[in-house]
């Protein structure tokens, strides 16, 4: 009797703590600290840190001087006409010869994939410091490699799949940069000398994008410009004296890309194509209307834009994205003095030319690039597309030449297109074959994404921590 007792109190015991624990358990939140991960909050897309006081242009460092290399010009972004071909009348290797690449110096950089800008044999590179959490533009000789001068700002950043990833513009008398957190600074050619700064996340109330800041200023008859998709969409200002000469409207709130401003006239009418985190448009760059939006197409408006708009012929501008986003043909027209634009071809990665970071070259009526990974059967070939269709490819490099997310160029005939890992590929120039004339391994690193340049002969390339540059001069 006894023994039965305490089993019917052990089981009532064990009953109501079931019960207490059930109840408990339904009634327990588990998430009640739980902040839902946003892109940015774990530091990693935008790099976000704490607001901080910048003080643009505050260090300078003067090493030596070198002699000038008169017409060596790469002077920003894809080269001097925007279009990343090199059109010196400089004969350039065919294959690499029994000794491999010339290599005429190769420097160390922070991690990232900021690229180079020429002018007149001096080398202009945004690099970041580590060391000393510094944006640092390095002026280096392009002969040797040696460090010049170079002039910087404090700001702390963190791994962002890199860190610096623009190419400055330079003309006779100034070099214009943009760092990874939208600072803005303009400095003397030869000097160094700080001329004016613009903080333009602080400024405009600008988002930095995913993967910081990838967009390249530009100068246009000593004006810098720049997109900067905050309360204003688009700034021009005096390179001499720092005062804005005028500002674009942002009546849709569109958001700054990682796609760089091109020029481009229509019709006598000059304007400045911008593809932006929601829309494309044309801003006027002549007449009264300069800074004014002349048209907005948001027919092709992927989320991500890394490739910047290639200008076609007869109104047509050539857009693509990564991630899925594929590719479109926007058709500008223009009626009694009005501006409009449309897609008149839009499609998938499966169904024609798409680039996921590096932007096609448009060549005599012909668009060339590598596809992405997500392609189809032509997943990571270099191919050629007419211009006018860029839905069928009429060459591709074929399923033993593929290549990645690394930059291509064409100089002197020849294709010299760049893989992920360094190694360097020379092709002939065509529009109906792929025929390879020699490659080699030039760097043991990784992520070869940076473009390339090319001015006298000299290519400077980079993977994600070295620059080297290659005399590609043929004997």
């Amino acid at each position: 009797m006894f023994k039965n007792n305490i089993y019917s109190y052990l089981l009532a015991t064990f009953v109501v703590a079931g019960i207490a624990v059930l109840a408990w358990w339904l009634m327990y939140n588990p998430v009640s600290s739980f902040r839902q991960s946003l892109p940015g909050m774990d530091e990693r897309k935008t790099g976000a840190v704490t607001v901080q006081a910048v003080k643009i242009g505050e260090t300078f460092t003067f090493f030596k001087t070198c002699d000038d290399i008169p017409g060596t010009r790469w002077p920003r972004f894809r080269g001097a006409d925007f279009d990343n071909v090199n059109k010196e009348n400089i004969r350039l290797i065919d294959k690499f010869g029994k000794d491999g690449p010339k290599i005429l110096w190769k420097i160390p950089l922070g991690e990232g994939h900021a690229a180079p800008a020429v002018y007149d044999g001096r080398v202009y590179i945004l690099d970041y410091d580590e060391t000393s959490k510094q944006d640092l533009l390095r002026c280096l000789s392009l002969a040797s490699g040696e460090e010049l001068w170079n002039r910087g700002y404090h700001v702390r950043l963190k791994r962002n799949h890199g860190l610096s990833r623009t190419i400055p513009a330079v003309n006779e008398n100034y070099v214009v940069t943009i760092g990874p957190r939208c600072q803005v600074m303009c400095v003397s050619r030869m000097k160094g000398d700080f001329l004016w700064g613009l903080d333009v996340a602080a400024e405009y109330k600008t988002e930095v994008p995913f993967w910081y800041t990838g967009q390249c200023p530009i100068i246009e008859d000593d004006t810098a410009i720049i997109a900067t998709g905050g309360t204003k969409l688009m700034v021009a200002i005096d390179c001499k004296t720092g005062k804005k000469a005028w500002e674009t409207p942002n009546p849709h709130n569109w958001r700054m890309s990682h796609s760089s401003i091109m020029p481009m006239v229509f019709k006598g009418k000059k304007m400045l194509v911008y593809c932006a985190i929601g829309g494309l448009c044309g801003v006027s760059a002549s007449g009264t209307d300069k800074g004014q939006i002349l048209w907005e197409s948001t027919g092709f408006a992927p989320a991500v834009i890394a490739p910047s708009p290639v200008i076609l012929d007869n109104g047509l501008i050539y857009m693509t994205a990564g991630y899925g986003a594929g590719a479109a043909l926007i058709q500008v027209k223009e009626n009694g003095g009005h501006y409009t634009a449309e897609p008149v071809q839009k499609y998938k990665p499966l169904d024609g030319l798409a680039s996921e970071q590096q932007t096609p070259i448009y060549y005599h009526g012909f668009l060339f690039g590598i596809l992405p990974k997500d392609a189809g059967e032509l997943r990571t070939q270099f191919a050629c597309y007419k211009a006018n269709d860029t839905r069928k490819s009429v060459m591709s490099s074929g399923k033993t030449e593929r290549f990645g997310l690394g930059p291509y160029i064409i100089a002197d005939n020849k294709f010299f297109i760049l893989s992920d890992e360094g190694e360097m590929t020379i092709a002939k120039y065509s529009t109906s074959g792929f025929t390879v004339l020699d490659k080699a391994k030039i760097i043991d690193g990784q992520d070869s994404w940076g473009p390339m340049a090319i001015t006298g002969g000299y290519l400077l390339m980079r993977d994600s921590k070295t620059m080297v540059c290659l005399d590609m001069r043929a004997k």
